[in-house]
């Protein structure tokens, strides 16, 4: 099979991801390494030897992270192509003990990433900061807090076949209420672009890396991810109790939350 024949064949590969209730920035992604992975075949057909190819180009430009998180995007388009037989392996990774501190952001560095979006006067950010800060939510998950999931502090997220409840806290509860009524915010997300539309990874990852020099943070550690995992990492030093750590954080099976017991 050669790719470039059918030049319908990614439009077909997202109304299947879309069946399958894949996240759109999941989709997105897919997307993106599965064209990587034509542009690299061109005009040859689509075989094993051509994909364990690709895979050893993978090793050799990107971190194994990387490289295995693209190998799945590529597995699943080849599944999609019905060339199951071309699917390789990821590549292994030993489980790691301890956590760069290079990667991890502080409580100290959180608070000034917050103060200074707020001497910014960019109350969104930092609000959206706190909210992801105190519940451990996703990205993907901020939508579900709307202006009525206010009033029961409870955010009720429906993804991927999955629902879970995430419990809002009082004070932020309040410091929201006063932000959608500043903003004539009345029903709906509460986080939410000028056109209405709600925010993505991308606005909020540009935002808070503009944030880093004047906060005094390095920007390799400003990630909206990495404020679910400083809740997570405040969480179990606490409570040590990792089962509802996982509850806490929607994960099915406990050995994903595993990563945030990790010590620097």
């Amino acid at each position: 099979m050669e790719l470039t024949a059918d030049k319908t064949i990614m439009e077909r590969f997202e109304s299947r991801l879309k069946e399958e209730e894949k996240s759109r920035a999941t989709i997105e992604k897919y997307l993106r390494d599965a064209k990587a992975f034509a542009a690299f075949l061109g005009d040859a057909p689509v075989t094993k030897d051509a994909v364990i190819r690709y895979k050893s180009h993978l090793s050799e430009n990107y971190a194994v992270a990387s490289a295995n998180s693209m190998l799945a995007a590529v597995n699943s388009f080849l599944r999609f192509l019905e060339c199951a037989d071309c699917v390789v392996r990821t590549f292994k990774v030993q489980k790691a003990v301890f956590r760069s501190r290079e990667l991890e952001l502080s409580r100290n560095e959180y608070v000034r990433l917050v103060e200074t979006a707020k001497r910014r006067g960019n109350r969104r950010l930092c609000l959206v900061m706190q909210t992801i800060c105190a519940t451990g939510i996703r990205i993907s998950e901020l939508p579900f807090v709307t202006v009525e999931s206010l009033h029961t502090r409870r955010a009720r997220v429906s993804l991927k076949g999955k629902t879970r409840t995430v419990i809002l806290p009082m004070e932020l509860c309040r410091e929201l209420k006063r932000y959608v009524k500043s903003s004539g915010i009345q029903s709906g997300s509460v986080f939410v672009t000028r056109g209405g539309r709600p925010m993505d990874r991308s606005n909020i990852l540009h935002a808070m890396k503009a944030l880093c020099q004047e906060a005094g943070v390095a920007a390799g550690k400003v990630f909206p991810h990495n404020l679910r995992h400083l809740f997570a990492v405040t969480y179990y030093n606490v409570e040590k109790d990792i089962c509802h750590l996982a509850d806490l954080l929607g994960h099915s099976n406990v050995n994903t939350t595993r990563i945030y017991t990790l010590i620097s």
